[in-house]
């Protein structure tokens, strides 16, 4: 499925009382997830145990 259609079919979902702010948060909301998934895809990610170790030591100061 490409953006365009996503976008479509995603608008079609919304009820008709949605706002163009509700559009345009619902469309950010699946570029994120798509933009994630091209990350993990791509390798461009930190390993879990890297983010706890960061976390540890982020959170003790």
């Amino acid at each position: 499925m490409t953006c365009k259609q996503l976008a479509i079919e995603t608008i079609q979902k919304l009820p008709d009382s949605a706002t163009w702010f509700d559009i345009e948060e619902r469309i950010q909301f699946l570029a994120a997830i798509d933009k994630g998934l091209d990350d993990v895809k791509n390798g461009r990610v930190i390993p879990h145990e890297d983010v706890k170790e960061s976390l540890k030591q982020w959170l003790s100061e």
